[in-house]
């Protein structure tokens, strides 16, 4: 039976910051590989105007509170924050995890975020463009900060987006994450391989991930052969974690 690593991405939102600590560290008690939140400052269902919570200052705490899995942003939205500023606070969290940190990021879309807290929404192309040129400086920045992250601090960028995102991915991230069914998962992967030949980048340097809903997770093994390695159940309140735990029985045969 095929090995793939199992991650958890919890919402921050209609909820306390209680049970977004007991979520993770009940996780963490489970063995996944990695925990996420998102990067919103408003739900995203349900009650628009339910609790919410910040990722950054979450997964600070989240490092100091977990030991073994992989953390970050699902994803961190590039416009919300200077790249270099960005870079410096993924470096600390990581220092803060003892080198577990993922920079997630991608080019942002949730537009209430943009409209509430004064960031210009542009267009699709414009928040792209944004990316692009935060990519490079994100990692300039990881190379002069004084320490240096203490783990490897991979980089995941996550979008579908054929023309554009995906190249991106192919040119600066060491992962990558959109969302299924498979036979799309399996297109757009297709497209991300494409890319790297072009490229020249090795198509195996990528940890392919997958966000999937708590349903889904019986159809693990259409996300592998869709070329998945990585499967992250998405979950609300009240953070039901048996979901994750069938994927991790699967996935440790």
């Amino acid at each position: 039976m095929s090995h793939f690593r199992v991650g958890v991405q919890l919402h921050p939102q209609a909820t306390t910051v209680d049970e977004l600590r007991a979520a993770w560290k009940a996780a963490n008690a489970l063995g996944v590989d990695s925990i996420w939140v998102w990067d919103h400052f408003f739900p995203l269902y349900g009650d628009e105007h339910a609790n919410h919570y910040e990722a950054y200052t979450l997964l600070a705490a989240m490092a100091t509170e977990t030991r073994h899995a992989r953390i970050g942003a699902l994803v961190t939205c590039s416009s919300y924050r200077n790249p270099q500023l960005l870079a410096d606070m993924a470096r600390t969290i990581d220092h803060l995890s003892h080198g577990r940190f993922v920079l997630g990021i991608g080019s942002g879309w949730f537009e209430r975020d943009y409209a509430d807290y004064g960031y210009p929404f542009g267009t699709a192309a414009t928040r792209l463009a944004d990316l692009e040129a935060a990519l490079p400086l994100i990692a300039d920045r990881l190379g002069q900060l004084v320490p240096p992250p203490m783990g490897d601090l991979p980089i995941l960028v996550g979008g579908s987006g054929e023309k554009a995102t995906l190249r991106l991915v192919a040119e600066h991230a060491d992962a990558w994450n959109t969302f299924g069914p498979p036979s799309t998962y399996a297109q757009k992967n297709r497209v991300l391989d494409d890319w790297c030949e072009q490229l020249g980048r090795r198509p195996g340097e990528i940890e392919r991930t997958v966000a999937i809903r708590a349903q889904e997770v019986t159809h693990w093994e259409a996300y592998l052969d869709a070329g998945a390695e990585h499967l992250i159940v998405m979950a609300g309140p009240p953070y039901d974690l048996a979901p994750v735990e069938q994927l991790l029985a699967s996935a440790r045969g």
